[in-house]
């Protein structure tokens, strides 16, 4: 089994969960994060007043699947994410020892 994390921008996140839904990937956990790469921020203004946003809006998605898996939802969430811009995100993939299903004490691929 493999953990799929991928941090993109957050108006991407129903364009990837419709991808994802669409090969069969129904368990995403999303999480609201602030971060910067190369982006590197920006400027706003306020009330006449420039200020620099260091830290960037982004959504990060966790997703398990099986090994067979792995690859097709990476494709889903690159076709889904990619504007073609600086900032789009990354994808790590780890590999994952155990999972448990807390409910029915269920191991493995049945507890995903």
């Amino acid at each position: 089994m493999k953990k799929i994390t991928a941090i993109i921008k957050p108006f991407k996140l129903e364009d990837v969960r419709e991808a994802l839904s669409q090969i069969g990937i129904t368990g995403v956990t999303v999480t609201e994060v602030k971060g910067f790469g190369r982006q590197k921020g920006h400027t706003e203004l306020y009330r006449g007043a420039e200020y620099v946003v260091d830290f960037l809006p982004k959504t990060k998605l966790e997703i398990l699947v099986n090994d067979e898996q792995c690859d097709d939802c990476i494709d889903a969430i690159i076709g889904a994410a990619n504007t073609g811009k600086i900032g789009d995100g990354k994808i790590f993939v780890e590999p994952v020892e155990r999972v448990i299903r807390i409910r029915t004490s269920e191991e493995g691929p049945e507890a995903i």
